[in-house]
């Protein structure tokens, strides 16, 4: 699928766009890019009209100085779907994803038509969590990204066969963009209040072994939802649509 370019907010974001229906735009996680949805996208082409950025810092897109905020990364998709001309969309964010997902209904709750976190929480991090994220980025700025790639592959999946692929997601990513991500979701606020307030279906999409985001914070988070609904994904880890494709993409398909 050919790679498409928008300038938005100062900066370059590259995307695909395939499928036809409903606008659905999928939001890959850290320190990833938008090639995790390979395996999903033919899957959920027939339903949806799929929009793919690599997000600020990440793949093919810009990775400006800092500091990022995961308001600035929300403000860069609702200003790619205003080149596109779409003023509605569902959206699926993984992991980091879903923080900016959030962030995006927050800002932007009038265009949210539905919601799906994969992988992903509501909650922010816990005051010891945060030095953890300075340190990282911190780290790599100074060594670059093997010092992730060597350790994290395991973390986001158990099934040897992936890390490699995940490993060399990893490498290809730029460090700047990787450090300004991590320091943005650790001053993110916690969205649990948003959750009551939400008028559009949320989908909580995890896996029963993910090691990083355990399954029972989106079991709890599911229930505060007025339309929410869980779909857990037995011994799926932290990569679903990976570990998963055809289960995540038929929980991906009700977004419809």
């Amino acid at each position: 699928m050919e790679m498409l370019n928008a300038h938005v907010n100062r900066i370059d974001l590259a995307y695909t766009r395939r499928g036809q229906g409903p606008a659905l735009v999928l939001l890959h996680g850290h320190p990833l890019d938008r090639s995790i949805w390979d395996a999903l996208a033919p899957r959920l082409e027939p339903c949806f009209d799929l929009i793919i950025p690599d997000l600020r810092g990440f793949g093919r897109s810009s990775a400006p100085d800092g500091p990022y905020s995961l308001a600035d990364m929300a403000g860069d998709v609702a200003a790619l779907l205003d080149q596109l001309g779409i003023p509605h969309a569902a959206l699926a964010g993984h992991s980091m994803g879903g923080y900016i997902a959030l962030a995006f209904c927050q800002i932007f709750p009038q265009r949210v038509r539905s919601l799906a976190l994969v992988a992903s929480q509501v909650a922010a991090d816990p005051p010891d969590r945060r030095p953890a994220r300075y340190e990282a980025a911190a780290m790599v700025e100074q060594h670059g990204m093997q010092i992730i790639a060597d350790t994290f592959p395991e973390k986001l999946t158990a099934r040897a066969e992936l890390q490699p692929r995940l490993q060399e997601i990893i490498l290809r990513q730029p460090p700047r963009g990787a450090a300004q991500a991590l320091r943005a979701m650790a001053e993110r606020q916690d969205s649990t209040g948003l959750l009551p307030g939400m008028e559009f279906p949320v989908f909580f999409v995890h896996g029963t072994a993910d090691a990083l985001i355990p399954v029972q914070r989106a079991r709890e988070a599911s229930a505060l939802v007025k339309h929410g609904r869980l779909i857990e994904l037995d011994a799926a880890g932290h990569m679903p649509m990976l570990e998963l494709p055809e289960e995540t993409a038929a929980a991906l398909r009700q977004l419809e």
